[in-house]
């Protein structure tokens, strides 16, 4: 069914640096593409220009003008500027919000080209019924992007930088508040006390600013898991005979992930309009020896049913969910569709993140045993779920 020399074969090739808009991604992509048609396909793609100012550049500009708030707010002085000052910046964050809300379309800074590619295969009953198309059609996505990244600190490293600014942002705000309104006669210590948060805030922005992007991580885990996957999955439901019943299965790989989600904002635009009602996804991102499913908070009951099918597997694999609630400096495939209102599955390994942008994340750190029972899994739990529609 799933096979596992294939998949290592796939997940070692596709394993060097490849960052957002370089000639490594193209080589991933045609290298995809050549994958696709030696399965009979015809894949289609789509091509778009991205900045890398909204990947690269606006995380660092907001963290400095936080600290910058910050820093203003400390002062306390009754001079004119420092309203004025934090009124400028203010608006500048304004802007920056209003920008970042459809950053596909932002042409600030170094202006690259990337590509996704993605091929559709039919539902057995769709073949059949042409009329069953368009709206009505149910779907299920497999996505994974094709790109990596490298930067000076793993992306643990990162969560735990931006982790840092956020609850130093937090707890000064609560110190400012009992300095200026509860405990106004305790004035200096609170004023004292807010150089804590403060300093750790300083140091967090600087961290952040440091730590930039480069072209050095392999990008085994992060994502040629994902990619190997989807390969496999594709090379299982090419068999007419393997086809569900029910629901189209998309198969997509993505460019530009690992620069503000560029590949799946500009491919939203093709499947806004299939009915998310009866779709869901599956997003490949970084799977390396253990299996973590993010399923999201609200669930359409397709995706809580075959969300239950995992947990229930019997193949004896352990699934972990994300324990936290709340995203820290980390955004996906997925991430971006849930907050489009698609419902789905994210798959991952949180206890990767040591590894991931880094030169670490390597061919070795990953399970292909577990990439094939994830795969296989897939199949049987789609198998199962699609004989109850």
């Amino acid at each position: 069914m799933i096979d596992e020399k294939r998949l290592k074969e796939n997940l070692t090739i596709f394993s060097f640096p490849r960052l957002s808009g370089t000639d490594g991604e193209k080589k991933a992509l045609n290298i995809a593409r050549s994958k696709v048609e030696d399965l009979n396909h015809d894949p289609l793609s789509q091509t778009f220009v991205f900045s890398t100012f909204f990947g690269r550049t606006y995380p660092k500009i907001i963290f400095i003008l936080g600290f910058c708030i910050l820093f203003l707010l400390f002062l306390d002085v009754n001079a004119i500027i420092i309203p004025i000052l934090l009124a400028f910046i203010t608006m500048v964050i304004v802007v920056l919000l209003l920008l970042g809300r459809k950053p596909e379309n932002i042409r600030i800074r170094n202006k690259l080209n990337s590509e996704n590619l993605y091929v559709e295969i039919k539902s057995k009953h769709n073949e059949k019924d042409k009329k069953e198309e368009g709206r009505n059609a149910r779907n299920i996505l497999f996505i994974c992007h094709l790109d990596s990244k490298g930067q000076r600190f793993s992306i643990l490293g990162r969560v735990r930088i931006i982790r840092t600014w956020v609850f130093s942002w937090t707890i000064f705000i609560f110190i400012l508040i009992c300095r200026n309104y509860l405990f106004t006669s305790l004035y200096v210590l609170f004023h004292v006390l807010g150089t804590v948060p403060l300093g750790v805030n300083l140091i967090a922005t600087i961290l952040f600013l440091l730590n930039t992007t480069n072209d050095e991580s392999r990008g085994a885990i992060d994502n040629s898991s994902g990619i190997a996957c989807v390969l496999e999955l594709l090379n299982h439901y090419t068999n007419p005979e393997s086809r569900l019943e029910n629901f189209n299965l998309w198969f997509v790989f993505t460019g530009a992930e690992e620069c503000g989600t560029m590949g799946i904002r500009n491919f939203y635009y093709k499947i806004s309009k299939i009915s998310k009602e009866h779709s869901f996804f599956f997003n490949f991102d970084a799977i390396a020896r253990n299996l973590y499913l993010f399923p999201g908070k609200k669930m359409s009951k397709q995706v809580e049913t075959v969300f239950e099918m995992f947990l229930k597997n019997k193949r004896g694999i352990e699934i972990k969910r994300n324990p936290k609630k709340i995203y820290f400096g980390t955004h996906s495939d997925g991430y971006y569709l849930k907050k489009k209102k698609f419902f789905g599955i994210g798959i991952g390994d949180m206890e990767s993140y040591e590894y991931i942008h880094s030169i670490h994340d390597t061919v070795d750190k990953v399970d292909i045993p577990l990439l094939k029972n994830l795969c296989e899994m897939i199949i049987e739990n789609l198998i199962a779920f699609d004989n109850q529609t």
